[in-house]
């Protein structure tokens, strides 16, 4: 992990996050902590993420995301060349998902 991220603040801010309970609670604090727009903007990330392991092309990305393609590129070079954030969290969607 970066340590450019790494400090007392942003461990407190994972440490709350790590306590909340449902979806319900997600959105309320959520909510409160961040604007809208950066809401939707990490679950397009996530998304296009999704997709781009799936083998979507940019144009079926940006068709369905809305987002640009330099947010497609940045994401593609996390995906592969990150701290396997999205790897590891998609997996995890997958095995959710065949648990229902």
């Amino acid at each position: 992990m970066s340590k450019a991220i790494r400090n007392p603040f942003t461990d407190q801010l994972f440490d709350a996050i790590l306590l909340l309970r449902d979806r319900e609670e997600c959105y309320r604090f959520f909510e409160d902590i961040a604007t809208i727009g950066e809401i939707k903007s990490l679950g397009q990330r996530l998304e296009v993420a999704k997709m781009l392991r799936q083998g979507a092309t940019y144009d079926e990305i940006v068709e369905k995301t809305g987002v640009s393609t330099a947010t497609i590129s940045r994401v593609k070079r996390c995906l592969y060349y990150g701290a396997d954030g999205y790897k590891m969290i998609l997996e995890r969607m997958i095995e959710n998902k065949d648990k229902d």
